[in-house]
């Protein structure tokens, strides 16, 4: 039996989530600026008959499909069907990442689980054939396998790498409960009735902000089209935004489709300063801290 392969994979901020109107197919075409950051899950493959078979340990361990919905089974039934092999695989995630945060972690387990069984099965996809089939998976799937800083168009899967300039540090609040990615979108539309939405595109100043390494035009130039969505169906999380912007951060956000709350520091000893205001503001369930770009899924 073959030893087994572990991949760690980043979760993602959106810098920027520009969201065009509803297309025919329901998806959003996006200019979804991604910057991996420094929290990760970790997915180790092992061969084991009947499989897929998944389970989870960590952070929100308990809210983890284990069942052919999750990514992470997707993906190996998906390498495994277009190899002609059978998906005889046990994915283990060990989860840091929150779950339905707007951070990706779903998408993560996808692409560890995706790079793990190629490495186990010694399958020897090239790059392009596992971006396909991250695509496939999923819209932010492809990103997570990338890592660094990338600007996805389409639904976000087509991705152009970025340049970035230094170390955005970040710190990221947890909220009490999850938020649904397709609900969000829905809100977002019913929000938009009978007002043109122009096509989205990537903001200049953010991108040069990046690739300078500059905190304070990064600050500046930061924006979510969904987060009005989000805010729509959780109130709640202007108090988070409003404390994190009360104990210093340069920028406040919503990260993604939430709940998740992202705040830009202009340090690392800033950032721990604002999670500490965030922990005691009793607006969050947790807190953490987290800095980037770092590399995307990796075999350790």
């Amino acid at each position: 039996m073959s030893a087994g392969v572990t991949v760690r994979v980043p979760a993602k901020v959106n810098v920027q989530l520009a969201v065009g109107a509803a297309r025919p197919d329901g998806f959003h075409d996006l200019a979804n600026v991604f910057l991996a950051v420094g929290l990760y899950d970790e997915v180790t493959a092992t061969e084991s008959p009947g499989g897929p078979r998944v389970t989870c340990a960590g952070t929100d361990a308990g809210e983890v499909p284990l069942d052919r919905t999750n990514l992470a089974a997707r993906a190996a039934l998906a390498l495994a069907e277009r190899y002609g092999r059978p998906a005889d695989v046990h994915l283990h995630i060990a989860k840091d990442i929150p779950v339905a945060g707007g951070m990706a972690g779903g998408s993560a387990d996808g692409a560890g689980a995706l790079l793990a069984c190629d490495a186990l099965w010694g399958t020897g996809a090239s790059r392009e054939e596992l971006l396909g089939i991250c695509a496939e998976l999923g819209s932010d799937v492809p990103f997570s396998l990338v890592g660094g800083a990338a600007l996805g168009t389409g639904r976000g899967e087509r991705l152009t790498e970025l340049e970035v300039g230094g170390t955005f540090h970040w710190v990221f609040a947890m909220a009490p409960r999850g938020l649904s990615t397709p609900a969000v979108f829905r809100e977002f539309d019913r929000l938009a009735e009978g007002r043109d939405i122009p096509e989205p595109t990537a903001s200049q100043d953010l991108l040069a902000a990046l690739a300078k390494g500059d905190v304070d035009a990064l600050a500046a130039a930061v924006s979510n089209d969904l987060q009005p969505a989000a805010l729509s169906l959780f109130p709640e999380l202007a108090d988070t935004l409003a404390a994190g912007h009360a104990a210093g951060a340069a920028a406040s956000l919503v990260s993604g489709s939430g709940p998740t709350t992202a705040f830009l520091a202009r340090d690392a000893d800033t950032a721990e300063s604002i999670a500490d205001a965030l922990r005691t503001s009793d607006t969050c369930r947790t807190v953490r801290t987290a800095a980037g770009p770092v590399p995307g899924a990796t075999v350790l």
